[in-house]
């Protein structure tokens, strides 16, 4: 669907609201709904129900919003943990919310497209936080190796509710679609039965809060273009780069107050910093510096975060109970996602000594199942001569009735030699081999 026949100049040759209510448009946010699945709302509504209910009701549901007395119900509280173990809130829209607020939000982006910055790269389309960080390295190998990490406190939770109509109607000039918006805004929060109002604040988890969080902070990208200033921003994650720590400083000080000011927001004056890049953290990345110039690793942080979600999933019991095919595919998942992510940066060292740690604690599952010394022997015995290790029945022996623990057991050169990596990575009953980490990574 394009919107240059909608809007021309910010002078609307149609509502919005059509293009919005138009059939092609909400089937399209319906479709995308439906694909990203997730959980109900208040109303107990499931995605598996939607279709049904939008079939007979649509009709309906279409003339409530364009005469402006569709009610938006509120949002289902939910949390989520956090990195520094606390925990983030979100919203969950009921099903049919969520499609209203799809259909709102597609024309909308397509609007502001033209306009938000060539910095700004969080919820857009073909864009990504690896951009992001792209544009960063370029900054620093420019010279620009003074960095300010601006934290704006909570700002999901204080956007100002009259500030961002204000913003949306020099786009948006629809009054009916403004109202619809303020509704979404003002539809409140359920949490353990009791509903509270929301006065300020864009909920996390509807499909629209990406969006009117992009178009309140593009009068920050705005003001930093204004200026000059080199930047990347992601959602509430901004950076900017310059020559000098005076420079930095001075600009920390009059852009804190600007937004301070001009969008009523606080900023944090903990974590709100200058710094150099090999102390900064940006989108799980940290920076360092070397013969090439500029490069990028995960943080320390982030690192143990994989280890301990891993360490999760293969804790004793459950991991002992399950398929092993089930572990690996589950194990190769969780280190694909995290790799897919962190692969821009250097981290070779890092997924070699992973993939080592890695392969140990699978062995450990694979003994641990064997369970009781005979039918481990029996298995390495297999094995040793399967692929050819050259151990004797001997060496087997010992290792199978060692009365070390499991974890020590399993670093002997008879099951490291006999288990391999190759013997790991092989396919398996049902599933696939165990992912080499530095393999995928590299390639």
């Amino acid at each position: 669907m394009c919107i240059n026949f909608v809007i021309i100049r910010g002078v609307t040759t149609m509502e919005l609201i059509d293009v919005i209510t138009s059939k092609e448009n909400l089937n399209r946010a319906y479709k995308k709904v439906v694909a990203n699945k997730g959980a109900g709302g208040v109303d107990g509504m499931e995605v598996e129900e939607l279709g049904a209910f939008i079939k007979g009701n649509k009709d309906e549901i279409v003339q409530l919003i364009r005469n402006r007395t569709y009610m938006p119900k509120p949002v289902r509280r939910v949390y989520i943990p956090k990195d520094n173990g606390k925990k983030r809130p979100l919203g969950i829209p009921t099903v049919l919310d969520r499609v209203i607020q799809q259909a709102v939000a597609q024309p909308i982006i397509e609007i502001y497209e033209e306009i938000f910055s060539d910095f700004s790269y969080g919820f857009r389309p073909e864009r990504s936080c690896h951009d992001a960080i792209k544009q960063a390295l370029e900054y620093l190998n420019e010279g620009y190796e003074w960095v300010i990490d601006i934290d704006i406190e909570q700002f999901f939770d204080k956007v100002n509710h009259d500030k961002l109509i204000q913003i949306l109607r020099e786009q948006v000039n629809d009054s009916t679609t403004l109202n619809l918006i303020r509704k979404y805004l003002k539809a409140g929060v359920m949490e353990n039965g009791l509903e509270q109002a929301t006065m300020r604040g864009v909920s996390q988890g509807g499909p629209l809060s990406v969006v009117l969080s992009n178009v309140y902070l593009d009068k920050l990208d705005k003001e930093l273009e204004q200026r000059g200033l080199r930047f990347t921003r992601y959602a509430d994650d901004t950076m900017v780069f310059t020559k000098s720590e005076m420079a930095a400083n001075r600009v920390m000080k009059s852009i804190t107050d600007w937004i301070e000011r001009k969008l009523f927001l606080k900023v944090n004056a903990t974590k709100t910093k200058v710094v150099r890049p090999t102390r900064s953290k940006y989108l799980g990345f940290t920076f360092l510096k070397n013969g090439d110039g500029w490069k990028v690793k995960p943080t320390t942080k982030k690192k143990k975060k994989l280890k301990q979600k891993i360490s999760e999933y293969l804790k004793r019991n459950k991991a002992i109970a399950r398929p092993l095919a089930v572990t690996i595919k589950r194990v190769n998942e969780i280190v694909r996602g995290w790799i897919n992510y962190f692969r821009i940066g250097m981290m070779k060292q890092f997924m070699d000594e992973f993939g080592q740690w890695l392969r140990h604690k699978i062995r450990v599952i694979v003994m641990k199942q064997w369970k009781i010394p005979k039918t481990i022997y029996k298995n390495l015995c297999y094995m040793n001569r399967k692929y050819k290790c050259g151990f004797d029945h001997e060496s087997i022996f010992k290792v199978a009735n060692s009365r070390l623990g499991w974890y020590k057991q399993c670093g002997m050169n008879v099951v490291n030699f006999i288990i391999s990596p190759m013997v790991l990575e092989t396919k398996i009953k049902d599933g696939a081999g165990l992912l080499n980490p530095l393999n995928y990574y590299l390639r």
